[in-house]
């Protein structure tokens, strides 16, 4: 069954939430986000497929649509002074919280497979072993309410298949090809898995000063 057309996001609708539910869980001081904060989110170079360019407009117009939808709330926090965003995605879309952490990587990072997801899921939800994710995986995959994740073919030489979401509706042929970029549990090199791990950590630091600091 295909997913209710009234919870198919854009991809700009897609990442900004997707960020919301990242950061809840990575910079929880700093949650809910600012305007700032939710932008150099959705414009990270790193852990994010596709880059994205997104203007405060741009997201100040997503946030409104979300709002429309009760998908994202508005709250002013003790400061009172600028307006900050969280998500109720569990609570729209009826899935529990690992599941929503899921689907959050897949809608930052693009298909993955069962051991990347594991592996990029860690600093949001610790899952035991690929077994429990796989779980999760194929309970979205086969809710009567509409599938939100879907299996898709292995690739030539793959040992693994990858996973897509399906909350922008139905997957895509590009979905299927090679991808382009790395993954952290990859071909990646030490190296440039410190590099991407040191870019995230640089990003939270930022949010976090940004709540210090103020507007």
């Amino acid at each position: 069954m295909e997913l209710d057309p009234a919870l198919t996001l854009t991809p700009v609708e897609a990442r900004v939430l997707g960020v919301l539910v990242e950061k809840a869980k990575t910079t929880p001081d700093a949650y809910p986000l600012t305007l700032n904060g939710l932008t150099a989110g959705c414009n990270q170079k790193t852990s994010r497929e596709p880059v994205m360019d997104l203007a405060d407009s741009d997201i100040l117009a997503t946030i409104e649509t979300l709002r429309q939808r009760n998908l994202v709330v508005e709250t002013y926090g003790a400061s009172g002074r600028v307006p900050r965003y969280a998500h109720t995605f569990a609570k729209v879309y009826s899935v529990p919280s690992a599941a929503v952490d899921l689907l959050a990587v897949l809608m930052l990072r693009g298909p993955q497979t069962v051991s990347e997801l594991r592996a990029n899921c860690e600093r949001l939800h610790h899952f035991a072993d690929t077994d429990a994710v796989e779980g999760y995986l194929e309970e979205l995959a086969e809710r009567e309410s509409g599938a939100l994740v879907v299996k898709l073919p292995k690739q030539p030489g793959s040992r693994e298949h990858r996973w897509v979401h399906l909350i922008c509706g139905a997957s895509s042929e590009a979905d299927l090809l090679p991808r382009a970029v790395y993954a952290p549990s990859g071909g990646m090199t030490a190296l440039e898995a410190r590099v991407v791990k040191l870019e995230e950590e640089v990003a939270d630091l930022r949010a976090k000063l940004e709540l210090l600091v103020g507007p």
